[in-house]
């Protein structure tokens, strides 16, 4: 069976059939999905997607791509909801990492002052929250890494997932030094995607988790189409051809990494 690590399930282009969707990737051999959060407007939805399903987890943060419209208030609640949820019996019990949170550096507008330092500012604020909960994060790290690693380094957290990641395998070593695991997904199944499929092909095996970012991301043959999590074992049948290994083995290897890194998984 298979996990899919990071999966935008409660997404507006599933149409509210999120249940049909998750239903539909559990008939296709996945036996849990991450559901992160991304903004205060859909923390409940995250929420009620665990209490729902067996199989659904959730992370709650405040994605870098949503810091704009965020304030700073919006840290304070995130904070407050975190504590509620950790101190109860139920809910709380799926609440498996802060996330998702990070760096953008690729959409211009983000790089520029003051969305620059107010990005940064929130992702700090929140590797503190994963640091006082001694929860792991969820990472977006896009051309981002290196001060993604700076911060890090500082504020050491419980380890997490680098979601989609993209880095060199010099970043890639130092955020497995860290405590992370990697996340590969549909960008892997292009051919012409070299660098994503090397460092896929060469990391140890323990570092890396599978991951569709649904409804993001689709891989190679759904061309224009939205990706669903359901798409995650023919992704892995990508990555066990490139490792030359069972795609059994690379399914039983990579659900274990995520229960590795995600430890609350256990206690859902």
């Amino acid at each position: 069976m298979w996990i899919d690590s990071h999966c935008h399930l409660d997404a507006n282009e599933f149409g509210g059939q999120s249940l049909s969707v998750a239903e539909e990737a559990a008939g296709a051999g996945v036996s849990a999905i991450i559901v992160p959060a991304v903004h205060k407007t859909n923390f409940e939805a995250v929420i009620t997607l665990g209490q729902q399903r067996e199989d659904c987890f959730y992370a709650l943060g405040i994605h870098p791509m949503y810091v704009p419209t965020s304030k700073e208030e919006d840290l304070q609640l995130l904070r407050d909801r975190v504590a509620g949820l950790m101190a109860g019996a139920d809910a709380g019990s799926k609440l498996v990492a802060i996330g998702e949170i990070g760096l953008d550096y690729f959409v211009p507008e983000l790089t520029q002052s003051p969305l620059r330092e107010k990005q940064e500012h929130f992702y700090i604020e929140q590797l503190k929250l994963a640091r006082d909960f001694d929860l792991p994060v969820l990472l977006h790290v896009r051309r981002s890494q290196d001060i993604i690693l700076k911060h890090l380094r500082h504020i050491q957290v419980n380890g997490g997932i680098a979601h989609a990641f993209n880095g060199s395998a010099q970043q890639a070593e130092v955020f497995i030094k860290l405590g992370f695991k990697l996340g590969f997904g549909g960008a892997m199944t292009f051919t012409r995607a070299l660098q994503i499929r090397r460092l896929a092909s060469d990391l140890p095996l323990d570092s890396i988790v599978l991951e569709t970012d649904a409804p993001d991301i689709p891989p190679a043959w759904l061309d224009e189409e939205f990706n669903t999590p359901a798409q995650l074992p023919e992704i892995g049948r990508v990555l066990a051809e490139l490792r030359n290994m069972s795609i059994a083995d690379l399914a039983a290897a990579t659900s274990a990494n995520v229960r590795t890194v995600l430890p609350r998984m256990l206690i859902g």
